[in-house]
């Protein structure tokens, strides 16, 4: 799915795409954030190509099953799967939860959990603490500055700025980030927690 498609999306004029995935890439209940808005996927079904209608074909955005089958993005030996969507317009969930800034002692286990596990899976060492402080001291600072303070490349730091984000406590700006109300109350605990220095 493409920006372009966005006016569609949000008109109810696309609601099916398909793809050929070994196995499926989405599942049916659930909300994806994509380029063109959350999404919430209806179903998910393998078809045969032979049972793709030309009102599919339409629902997803091509005036034919031809033009469908021709553009059709994967391998042509995988499985063909239907997904029904619509978009989703209701509150975003990681807004509410970066702003809330009541935690209790379970909230600051659950967030230190979460932050450990990103940083045992890193090649690169710890970095969540240190990207949240980062991020504190220079509020709206441009990602590729930051990324050059702690010596690391522009895009894989955005990409872990963005899963501090997942977890609410991080906001995005035209301009850089900053530390949501969620991460300030997260990291004033590393604060108390550590004592004076």
């Amino acid at each position: 799915m493409l920006m372009r498609d966005k006016a569609a999306v949000e008109a109810g004029e696309l609601t099916l795409t398909f793809r050929r995935w070994r196995r499926p890439q989405v599942v049916a209940g659930r909300l994806y954030r994509t380029v063109v808005g959350r999404l919430a996927i209806d179903s998910v079904e393998v078809v045969p190509a032979r049972a793709i209608t030309r009102a599919d074909a339409v629902r997803a955005g091509y005036p034919s099953v031809a033009a469908l089958l021709r553009e059709l993005p994967g391998e042509e030996t995988l499985p063909i799967h239907r997904i029904a969507f619509h978009l989703h317009d209701g509150p975003d969930e990681r807004d509410q939860l970066a702003h809330d800034d009541d935690l209790a002692p379970a909230d600051v286990e659950a967030i230190t959990r979460r932050l450990d596990r990103l940083d045992r899976a890193s090649a690169i060492g710890p970095w969540t603490r240190q990207t949240l402080e980062l991020i504190a001291a220079h509020p709206e600072r441009r990602a590729p500055d930051l990324a050059a303070m702690v010596g690391r490349e522009r895009d894989p730091f955005k990409l872990d700025v963005r899963k501090l984000k997942g977890l609410g406590l991080t906001l995005s700006f035209p301009v850089g980030y900053r530390v949501s109300p969620r991460g300030e109350a997260y990291l004033a605990h590393l604060a108390a927690t550590r004592g004076p220095s």
